[in-house]
């Protein structure tokens, strides 16, 4: 499979070098044909030219310009727009996430599963300089979408994921400006049934800038995209429910009707 990274930025000039570099090296190293979508958010620092330096001798790195407002999400719709990989991975320019687990992240979707969700909260997960107050907000938040969703999984907001790009295409369009995108797909595919892995993954807090999450800013947006799908999620019950039906009747039919035609030979 071919794997497509796409990477948000928005002023990350000394993060995006070693994060391209590092993500190269192990895309490299297990022979993967891959694509990585960097997408330079209105960044206001050299951004666009550490990119561009790396793009000069890597074709398999591409940037995408995006024009005012930015946001997040916004830079997570453009870049899935360019995506022409069978799988496509989330992943963070701020080098929190590990290239191994990009890895795993495609194997894992070459073994059978339609998404993957990687966890900091599992058995086998590792995670560093995890600031505290945050790390209390999210344990709280994803309990909270645990319970209103019935799903095992515990880390949705976490935007590392990967997901075959067929369901990102179904699953959408996308309406999320901000980090509420990580809701949005997450939760989007868990609702329309899709076959989702989780795995536990290596988390580590940046070590130069500051992040873009501001939390009182999107707790609304946490809380209007929570509810959105929520109904969402009771709305499209029967009809996943139906597809599944109508899906294995199929799968019946065509082999009643190889066994007919093996018996008539």
């Amino acid at each position: 499979m071919k794997l497509s990274i796409v990477i948000p930025a928005h002023n990350e000039e000394a993060n995006i070098g070693p994060c391209l570099d590092e993500l190269v090296s192990q895309l490299d190293l297990e022979q993967i044909h891959f694509e990585i979508i960097v997408v330079n958010d209105n960044s206001r620092d050299n951004t666009e030219q550490e990119v561009l330096n790396r793009a000069a001798t890597r074709p398999e790195i591409r940037l995408i310009h995006r024009m005012p407002p930015g946001g997040f999400g916004r830079a997570i719709r453009t870049g899935l727009e360019f995506v022409t990989g069978e799988a496509v991975v989330i992943y963070m320019a701020d080098r929190s996430d590990h290239p191994e687990d990009a890895i795993l992240y495609l194997r894992t979707i070459e073994s059978g599963y339609d998404c993957v969700f990687g966890s900091r909260f599992i058995r086998g997960a590792k995670v560093q300089r995890y600031p505290t107050l945050k790390l209390y907000i999210n344990r709280f938040v994803n309990i909270m979408i645990q319970w209103m969703f019935w799903t095992k999984f515990n880390d949705l907001t976490n935007a590392f994921k990967a997901y075959r790009t067929d369901v990102i295409r179904r699953c959408g369009p996308y309406r999320s400006c901000h980090f509420n995108i990580t809701l949005e797909l997450s939760l989007s595919a868990l609702i329309s049934g899709y076959k989702i892995a989780q795995v536990p993954i290596q988390w580590e807090g940046r070590t130069w800038g500051s992040s873009n999450l501001k939390l009182a800013e999107m707790g609304r947006r946490y809380a209007c995209t929570l509810l959105m799908l929520f109904f969402q999620r009771i709305l499209l019950s029967d009809d996943v429910q139906s597809e599944r039906m109508r899906d294995k009747s199929l799968g019946n039919e065509v082999f009643s009707a190889d066994a007919i035609g093996r018996d008539s030979e």
